[in-house]
């Protein structure tokens, strides 16, 4: 099932693609001392029309509704709402490069394949593996990869939809 942790919220925004909106959004949020987990910003199918997904650690129901107040006054937001935890689809990137032998090569060809991961470039020495799914995945895989010794690892947050209309 494509769920986020309950302990999670994932705000989505659209705002208008002006400069410093993010800015201002990622303050306001600091500013009423929630932590913001993942951000991610992105063009809609809209010209000018920006779509800001956050996803926050849930500490006050209050405070989550406070928070998206504030931020439908701002005046680029076009439209904020707090994404159902179970009725959602959410999804992330993630690139890793590992430091990879002949030895081995075959045991993270084999974990790549369990988790549906693309092996996007191979050297002699490093691999760099490309996997996209729900954020709990993408954590079960990192547990797995952290006896391999990692040299670099990219996420790239977490984005949702809300299924039906």
């Amino acid at each position: 099932m494509d769920t986020i942790q309950n302990s999670r919220k994932v705000i989505s925004i659209l705002v208008d693609n002006k400069p410093n909106t993010l800015a201002r959004i990622s303050s306001l949020v600091g500013r009423r001392n929630y932590n913001i987990e993942t951000i991610t910003a992105s063009e809609t199918h809209m010209p000018g029309v920006t779509l800001i997904t956050l996803v926050v650690t849930d500490t006050d129901p209050d405070v989550l509704d406070q928070i998206v107040a504030h931020i439908e006054k701002l005046e680029p937001v076009r439209e904020v709402h707090v994404m159902d935890s179970t009725g959602g689809l959410y999804r992330e990137l993630l690139l890793l490069k590992v430091i990879v032998d002949k030895d081995a090569r075959s045991s993270l060809v084999e974990i790549a394949e369990v988790y549906r991961a693309k092996i996007i470039d191979l050297s002699r020495s490093s691999m760099i593996i490309e996997l996209t799914g729900e954020p709990s995945k993408l954590d079960g895989f990192m547990d797995l990869m952290s006896e391999y010794e990692l040299v670099e690892v990219c996420r790239t947050g977490v984005t949702g939809m809300n299924r039906g209309m």
